[in-house]
């Protein structure tokens, strides 16, 4: 991972901007899965908790298994904002979380609608405050997070 791909500013935008979110992370973070429901329907059947498969959107959403990967994913995202100054520190953790995903058959592409997702959150969630400079800098820091676990997909040989 890059070290030093956000300027300061950008650092200031996302540790501001988080600040105000963070504070209620599974309500946010339905939002923003939420929405990724919405956008790629597909995406629902890998959440399967005890063999169960869930038959919509909102029957996994209130699941308690569902809210504490909800729970993961928001404590990924503070990490990434904790360590903007260090985001190679992550790099190792990210990579496996990367592998992790692989193997319960996520697909590299549905990161991009992760990340619209995560975006359509943080301007549902900020409102005004979420302005373009905040959105690039999200886009930034989202594009380096994917970059390095998508060197977990890379790492495992084709076929498994």
């Amino acid at each position: 991972m890059e070290s030093g791909m956000l300027s300061r500013t950008q650092q200031a935008l996302i540790r501001e901007s988080w600040r105000r979110v963070s504070g209620s992370p599974v309500q946010h973070g339905v939002v923003l899965f939420s929405r990724l429901f919405d956008l790629d329907p597909d995406l629902l059947p890998l959440f399967q908790y005890n063999c169960k498969q869930f038959g919509s959107p909102q029957e996994c959403l209130a699941a308690p298994e569902f809210l504490d990967h909800i729970r993961k994913v928001m404590l990924v995202i503070d990490a990434a904002v904790s360590h903007l100054e260090d985001l190679p520190c992550l790099e190792e953790y990210l990579c496996n979380l990367g592998k992790k995903h692989q193997a319960v058959g996520v697909k590299v592409e549905s990161f991009s609608t992760v990340g619209e997702s995560l975006l359509y959150m943080l301007e549902k969630c900020l409102g005004a405050a979420f302005g373009p400079d905040v959105r690039e800098a999200w886009i930034e820091l989202y594009g380096a997070v994917v970059k390095a676990m998508q060197r977990g997909w890379e790492a495992l040989p084709e076929g498994n």
